[in-house]
This record gives structure tokens, sequence and C-alpha cells, in this order.
């Protein structure tokens, strides 16, 4: 797993997935793209502050499902790391700036 802001050119494809621990029993599937609109999701993640983690094998697996779908069973742990990276960085940010 690798943050990366790099070029948005260089993305193929990307998913956005929401989970939410108090509602959610599973992460889920909000958003898939190829190509252009792969780049567009990062841009407006970018926009919006939303953590983006480059990770082609799993954007790939993703966009074999659709739009609404839970992740797949053989994908919880690499998303389990996903949401523990992402939390540290929220929390990492929380205590930078005092929030």
């Amino acid at each position: 797993m690798k943050q990366d802001k790099g070029k948005e050119k260089d993305i193929h494809e990307a998913a956005a997935l929401k989970y939410n621990a108090y509602e959610d029993t599973v992460p889920y599937i909000v958003a898939l793209g190829k190509g252009h609109v792969a780049d567009r999701m990062v841009e407006a993640a970018y926009e919006h502050d939303v953590q983006v983690l480059k990770d082609s094998k799993l954007s790939h697996i993703l966009n074999e499902c659709s739009v609404g779908d839970e992740i797949p069973e053989t994908l919880y742990r690499v998303v389990a790391e996903i949401l523990v990276f992402i939390s540290n960085l929220d929390d990492e940010y929380k205590n930078q700036f005092g929030l």
C-alpha cells in the first residue's frame, strides 16, 4: 500500500469504498471507474481531502464487481489493512492540528 499523489494519468482503474463500523458489516463499493473516469475519481478524492492509496491489483479486482456490492470475502484482510492505515493517518492529522 502506497499513498500516491502522483500523476493521475497513470491511473487506469479506481474504486471507492465506504465503511462505517457502526452501521456496516463490511465495506462496500460506492464508485468504480476506468480510464478518464478513474482519473476524475482520483482528482475528486484529492479535492475533497479523501485518502488515496494506489494498489492496481486491488483496483482491478474491485472493478470486476458492481457499485453497491460488499467487498468480496477474499479481500477482507487487505481492505482491513487499508482501513487501519487510513485510520492511523486520520489520527496523525488530528494530533497534528489539534482536532
